[in-house]
């Protein structure tokens, strides 16, 4: 992967969508707990990822910005097709509406007042029932007529990335400091594969930090060999099928026997990109859209120089 200072990257963004949840908790464990409101309670995962957007709007100036929530980080539809998505991480069942996520104690109430700050300061804000941040991310892509950037800690949007489209991931390193710019070249450089194998590496790779158990036996090198040979699930699943095809004995029954599996994985993996979004002004603002509320909502929680800041930035532009 290519790592980059933030001054080295295309001058404009057209669009940029930030993937908030991953960037609040990379926030949270990145600024110290220290990072206190006037009554006592942390405020680092707020600040931090206001110092984020605020370095990100400085150094990319995108046109458009949109935070992309989870409304739902962990659908049903996809727990019914793997029950084991993502379910060591929940942290209470409920019979209604969304698992709770476990999380930690001092991050939970940091989330309601991030989403205050970015409402007042109107900075569109976008999460939408059933789907999670990575779906509406996937849409706002789908539907994007320029270049997208897509800020994101979690590597399973490289799906996304697509060179004739100006489509990119910005995934930060070492806290917020440097981002590590993933394109076509970079994904074929690290993995082997482009954005749209990178889906179907994944699925077979498995990935434990979803509860995606993979296909045992093979790991990330032997997806990456199976792609380049056989192009694409389909035609691995294909080659399975083929007696004559270059599979080990191993590797064939490995696969025939994770059908079911692979069946089901497609859908869960790869991220929707036909959401039902609002209609939203994704224009980033040049002024906010409360200022009594911001002014508000930095002296109650001690937003101070993070708020001043960003005002600034986006006056600037």
């Amino acid at each position: 992967m290519l790592s980059v200072g933030w001054g080295m990257m295309r001058d404009v963004t057209g669009l940029m969508l930030l993937d908030t949840a991953s960037l609040y908790f990379r926030a949270y464990f990145g600024v110290p707990e220290s990072v206190k409101a006037p009554d006592g309670t942390p405020v680092n995962a707020v600040r931090g990822l206001l110092d984020f957007i605020d370095r990100l709007v400085k150094d990319h100036r995108p046109e458009r910005l949109v935070a992309c929530m989870d409304a739902d980080w962990r659908p049903q539809w996809r727990v019914e097709l793997i029950p084991s998505y993502k379910a060591h991480r929940v942290a209470e069942e409920q019979e209604t509406g969304p698992d709770v996520e476990e999380v930690p104690d001092t991050l939970s109430p940091q989330v309601p007042v991030i989403e205050e700050v970015l409402d007042a300061l109107g900075i569109a804000r976008v999460g939408v029932a059933g789907y999670e941040a990575d779906d509406v991310i996937g849409t706002f892509t789908a539907r994007a007529d320029g270049p997208v950037d897509i800020v994101t800690g979690d590597r399973d949007l490289y799906q996304l990335v697509d060179d004739a489209r100006g489509v990119r991931v910005l995934y930060p390193v070492k806290g917020v400091g440097t981002l590590q710019v993933t394109d076509e070249a970079a994904l074929r450089a690290k993995y082997g594969v482009d954005g749209k194998g990178y889906a179907d590496l994944a699925l077979l790779r498995g990935d434990p930090s979803d509860g995606l158990p993979g296909v045992p036996g093979v790991g990330e090198k032997t997806a990456a060999k199976l792609l380049a040979e056989f192009t694409d699930l389909a035609g691995i699943l294909a080659a399975v099928d083929d007696p004559r095809s270059k599979l080990t004995p191993t590797q064939r029954r490995r696969l025939d026997e994770a059908r079911p599996y692979l069946a089901v994985a497609p859908k869960v993996v790869r991220v929707a990109d036909d959401v039902p979004v609002p209609d939203v002004d994704t224009a980033l603002p040049r002024a906010p859209r409360d200022p009594a509320a911001v002014e508000s909502l930095a002296v109650r929680w001690g937003l101070g120089g993070s708020v001043t800041r960003l005002l600034a930035t986006l006056a600037e532009r």
